[in-house]
């Protein structure tokens, strides 16, 4: 319902508020006779965070290749099926060390589903592993570089932001008949 909504709404708008009154207001005054560049030094940094978070994430998640799954394929689901659909859904950056400092090691995005909860700077040394894996029983392991996973990600949105096109008729005998949906 719409209460709930705004409960579970509340604490997050007080955490927002209370970021941006320390990034626009309490940082920047704090700074004195440089308040403005300070306050377009925050401004910029969050704009550039927030798009290569953007950036980041919709390539672990959304490029050409990473599967989606409907709920019910969750039910009565097998680890090794738990396994598949997290390297299915997932996609990884390829770069380098830079690419996985710069990325929070979230370049190893498969990995990072695989095992949530082992240090992130482990994710490299295991992809090794999980690719060889992947290789012996001929599953695809989803990896890139960031232009071309972006750009894979971009053509999805934008193919996606638009309605399906509708079925072509096409003319038998003077009638026209419905075509088949094209996927």
């Amino acid at each position: 319902t719409f209460r709930q909504l705004l409960a579970q709404a509340r604490p997050v708008g007080r955490k927002m508020g209370r970021q941006m009154f320390k990034d626009y207001l309490l940082f920047p005054a704090l700074a004195g006779p440089f308040f403005l560049p300070v306050l377009l030094g925050n401004v910029v940094a969050n704009l550039i965070r927030n798009v290569w978070t953007y950036v980041i994430i919709f390539c672990g998640h959304f490029t050409a290749d990473a599967e989606t799954f409907p709920k019910e394929c969750v039910r009565d689901e097998s680890r090794g099926h738990w396994y598949l659909r997290q390297l299915r859904g997932s996609s990884n950056l390829t770069g380098g060390t830079l690419m996985n400092v710069m990325s929070g090691n979230l370049s190893h995005q498969i990995e990072h589903h695989f095992f949530p909860d082992i240090p992130a700077n482990r994710y490299a040394d295991i992809a090794v592993e999980v690719k060889a894996i992947c290789t012996r029983y001929g599953q695809h392991y989803n990896t890139g570089s960031l232009p071309k996973q972006f750009g894979q990600v971009m053509w999805r949105i934008l193919r996606h932001a638009f309605p399906s096109r509708p079925a072509r008729a096409k003319v038998v005998g003077g009638a026209a008949q419905p075509l088949p949906q094209q996927g």
